[in-house]
């Protein structure tokens, strides 16, 4: 092994290898002696790091003749050695394409995967709107879809869907100024197109062909339709990509927007295990297999040496931009709320439920009461379980009020929490984390007597209607938790979702007296 003291203090890349010389990670450093060091002065490496520091046998290095050289390089070795310390860019989803084919006369069809010829556009994240745009494009620019070209012309050319090249009634060059057109679509160029065929449609005008004017006024309409459904509109004149990430339990969960002139074009979801620089190393990845926007967006600043790659493989220089107000900021705050919306909007909820109430632990499993009557006739009760975030309607369970007459919320709030956890306590079942009552202060009184008799030690809150106050034990006054706060509305779901139930039951109740 190579000490770090007999380093040069080059640029270049260093090599992690374990005792048969098995390439474990590349790293690219622009001085090799200080960046190898620092793995041994350290003493907060995250998991992946300290588990590679316990298992390498040697350090090996190449120097190179500047710190872009040293990058290009890592990437290079990264490649060829695939090693399991580096991160490993396999997309977490997979979606579909839309593959415009290099026949003579071009089909379209949707792809898997980007193999064969032809242009690919995606991929798209929503099966509903990539099927949008493809039934979009095929009526439009009546393109075929057909895998084989027969004499007599289909369905589709009936009914003025398709061109028919099948037949010989449209040219190749008609043809393929169509399939310009069309590409122009997926693409997202729709202002271009639309230029250029409000300009033929004055031009026919002028000539007195009313009939093909009509016929490109139509399309231009259907276009402007097509471009205002389109998410993240903005008026720009560059591409961008916009790339966040949020770390958690060692795993990077990123996200990548590009945008094309405005236009959200596709999304990419990667998980990986979080190492040393992982956002320098996925960029380098990334873009190295696609050309880099003309600006990016980034949650925090890189090297001059990712920037210096990243203008080299553009061609001209790119900008990175790391906004702290602004539309940017917004577009930024946006893909965070993505990752947070894909991957942890159920976890991040109960985190929050979690340091509000002052739990020792999330609350896995909730369990919430609401009663539900009219006038204190056909009294029931309902009980919902939200496990992990969600509901867990299998745990569901609705009662009858036996012990109570009257309007007695309180009461009847007792009986049903009575009745629960006593069964529970027989069965030796589940206990949940949390248990919630729909009410003020007297209800969640009368939720904290009951739980004492049973002998049950289990966490109560009451959710009291109007402004969504959240009351606990021991205290008068209620939380200092808004409604609009993502504890505060994970209880209203719940709450809302008990009492729809327990409304349900009722309405069933009151069907069954009223019908003999």
């Amino acid at each position: 092994m190579n000490p770090p003291a007999t380093l040069p203090e080059d640029p270049g890349c260093y090599l992690f290898k374990n005792e048969e010389g098995t390439i474990l990670y590349v790293g690219k450093a622009k001085n090799l002696r200080k960046r190898v060091t620092s793995y041994f002065q350290k003493r907060d490496h995250d998991r992946k790091t300290r588990i590679l520091l316990s298992v390498f046998s040697e350090i090996d290095f190449i120097v190179t003749g500047s710190e872009v050289e040293a990058l290009i390089l890592e990437n290079s070795l990264i490649k060829a050695n695939q090693p399991k310390f580096n991160i490993d860019l396999k997309d977490a989803k997979q979606y579909a394409y839309i593959q415009m084919t290099d026949e003579p006369f071009p089909r379209l069809c949707i792809a898997r995967r980007m193999t064969g010829g032809g242009s690919f556009f995606g991929p798209f994240v929503s099966a509903a709107a990539r099927d949008e745009v493809l039934a979009f494009v095929k009526k439009t620019f009546r393109l075929r879809t057909c895998r084989k070209l027969t004499k007599r012309a289909c369905l589709r050319a009936h009914l003025g869907s398709c061109s028919a090249p099948c037949t010989g009634t449209v040219t190749e060059s008609t043809y393929r100024e169509q399939v310009r057109q069309a590409t122009l679509v997926l693409r997202g160029e729709t202002g271009e197109l639309i230029r250029s065929l409000k300009e033929e449609m004055n031009d026919r005008s002028k000539t007195l062909d009313f009939e093909r004017a009509l016929q490109i006024r139509n399309l231009i309409q259907a276009l402007e339709r097509l471009s205002d459904r389109q998410d993240m509109a903005r008026q720009k004149e560059t591409d961008e990509d916009i790339v966040h990430y949020i770390v958690h339990s060692g795993q990077v969960y990123l996200m990548l927007f590009n945008v094309h002139r405005g236009m959200l074009v596709q999304k990419r979801e990667y998980i990986f295990e979080q190492g040393e620089e992982f956002l320098e190393e996925f960029l380098v990845q990334y873009y190295s297999e696609h050309i880099p926007p003309s600006e990016l967006i980034l949650p925090m600043q890189v090297g001059d040496s990712v920037i210096e790659f990243l203008s080299m493989r553009k061609g001209r220089k790119v900008t990175v931009t790391v906004p702290r107000i602004g539309a940017k900021k917004r577009l930024l705050s946006l893909v965070e709320r993505n990752i947070e919306i894909a991957y942890f909007g159920d976890l991040i909820k109960m985190e929050e439920l979690q340091e509000k109430l002052a739990l020792d632990e999330p609350p896995r499993v909730i369990e919430c009461f609401d009663i539900s009557h009219i006038s204190g006739t056909s009294v029931v009760g309902s009980m919902v379980q939200f496990r992990d975030g969600r509901p867990d309607k299998r745990n569901y369970r609705r009662f009858r009020i036996k012990t109570v007459e009257g309007i007695d919320d309180p009461a009847a709030i007792a009986e049903v929490v009575g009745r629960r956890y006593r069964r529970l306590v027989q069965e030796r079942g589940e206990i949940p984390s949390l248990v919630m009552v729909d009410g003020g202060r007297t209800q969640l009184q009368a939720a904290v007597r009951t739980l004492r008799e049973v002998g049950v030690p289990i966490p109560v809150i009451a959710l009291a209607k109007r402004e969504e106050r959240i009351y606990i034990p021991g205290s008068a006054r209620p939380l200092p938790v808004t409604k609009g706060e993502k504890a505060s509305l994970f209880l209203q779901e719940i709450r809302d979702e008990a009492h729809r139930f327990a409304v349900t039951y009722h309405r069933l109740v009151r069907k069954k007296k009223v019908i003999p």
